[in-house]
């Protein structure tokens, strides 16, 4: 059964881009010596990536090339995207999509970018573990790491640990079966 990770950075006062999607903030920050828990080699153990239509938009208006050429890519949207800026597929079920995930066994898989799509993973039970990378920025609103839902739920750190230039990596678990009374149905 797959793994749903996430790895995600967000400043300070917790939000993971601008009100207009900007990451300047966070830009300042590239060739931050992560070490083992690079971007790149957290890249390389993933087989399967998955984000909003949202975040999709975002990584398709960047004039970079495409990043996700070794994994496969799902999107989840209701709306055709009619030229793709790389091979992927869609997807508009959520709970389909996380069966399909959970009965994967060729890899983990990466839940990439904002926080609608997961936040839906959460309430369902479906992340396991995320690493999150804490900037020390400021940038005084925005959008949330985790979009108030009235979710609830009790984590287990697996580990904190400072970094380059004060940056801080926390890496939680979901525990299913523990966090499941935690949750608060929707």
């Amino acid at each position: 059964m797959a793994r749903i990770l996430g790895y995600i950075a967000t400043s300070l006062d917790g939000f993971i881009a601008t009100e207009a999607d900007d990451l300047g903030w966070l830009f300042k920050y590239d060739g931050l010596d992560l070490g083992e828990y690079d971007y790149a080699r957290f890249l390389q153990r993933i087989r399967t990536v998955v984000m909003g239509r949202g975040t999709y938009d975002f990584i398709a208006a960047e004039d970079v090339p495409w990043a996700y050429g070794d994994q496969r890519v799902l999107v989840v949207t209701s709306r055709p995207i009619l030229e793709p800026k790389g091979p992927l597929e869609t997807r508009s079920d959520v709970d389909a999509l996380i069966a399909e995930l959970r009965s994967l066994d060729d890899g983990d898989v990466w839940m990439l970018g904002g926080g609608q799509l997961q936040m839906a993973f959460l309430e369902r039970g479906a992340l396991d573990e995320i690493e999150i990378y804490v900037i020390p920025e400021m940038i005084g609103g925005g959008r949330p790491l985790f979009p108030a839902t009235g979710f609830q739920s009790s984590l287990r750190l697996i580990s904190a640990l400072p970094l380059d230039r004060g940056c801080v990596r926390l890496h939680y678990a979901f525990d299913r079966e523990a966090g499941a009374s935690d949750r608060n149905p929707s």
